[in-house]
């Protein structure tokens, strides 16, 4: 999860605020949320990623941008592992893949999990890497986490210069409100367009809502797979976008 930068749009005042509002929801979440809640080894938590993780590959794969072994990955806000293990699974090595994340402490456990990977700690609205360095570029649940419309336009601008030409956004985040979480904001497919203009793609809901996936995946899993299918059961958007090849 990540935030901004100086900027006329975004005084140091509002950046710093806006950091530390991350930082702060990150540390409450640690201490309210229970520990196993999305332990990878529940069953609603498997079958969110798997699902997730498979739709996002045919995605990639139909719009002929699935990464390749030498190409060169970003994912902002990380975490303490976010969407790397699935770049490794998918064949790109480690030593191609980049990262971005605010929080160090989770940035650190992914250093020692993932050690030849290149990543930084900082502020992802102003990225260390130079224009059109990275093929695949992957935010999952990063700009619901930013609360400023302007501060979301910073980070898609930085995102988008450092996207290759050709190259695609991989984007996973929230399409609803969570009453419960006030830290939080959806992104609809619609600000994706506008934070976007330059890369066009493909937008598809997915994601059966979270509390029904954990009571109903480890009892049954068919009828989690049923559920999903219904649009106002699913709470989350998966994007590719890709970004326009420059004229010759």
């Amino acid at each position: 999860m990540e935030t901004y930068v100086n900027s006329p749009e975004a005084p140091d005042s509002v950046r710093d605020a806006s950091n530390q509002q991350i930082l702060d929801a990150y540390r409450r979440r640690e201490s309210e949320v229970a520990a196993d809640l999305y332990a990878p080894w529940h069953m609603g938590e498997v079958f969110r990623h798997e699902r997730r993780r498979r739709l996002a590959a045919d995605m990639l794969h139909r719009t002929g941008v699935f990464p390749k072994p030498e190409d060169h990955c970003l994912e902002v806000g990380h975490g303490t592992l976010g969407w790397l293990a699935d770049l490794i699974g998918w064949g790109v090595p480690s030593g191609h893949l980049h990262g971005i994340e605010l929080d160090a402490r989770s940035a650190e456990v992914a250093r020692t999990r993932l050690p030849s990977a290149d990543l930084r700690i900082g502020d992802a609205t102003e990225m260390p890497w130079t224009e059109e360095t990275f093929h695949l570029v992957i935010a999952s649940t990063v700009f619901s986490s930013i609360l400023d419309p302007r501060m979301r336009k910073m980070l898609a601008r930085e995102i988008t210069r450092v996207l290759a030409p050709g190259g695609a956004l991989l984007c996973y985040d929230f399409a609803m409100n969570n009453p419960r979480n006030p830290n939080v904001r959806k992104l609809t497919r619609r600000e994706l367009a506008e934070l976007f203009p330059d890369l066009h793609g493909q937008v598809r809901s997915l994601t059966l809502a979270p509390p029904i996936a954990r009571l109903i995946a480890p009892r049954c899993w068919w009828l989690a797979t049923i559920l999903e299918m219904i649009p106002f059961l699913r709470t989350h958007l998966l994007a590719v976008l890709i970004k326009r090849p420059t004229d010759p």
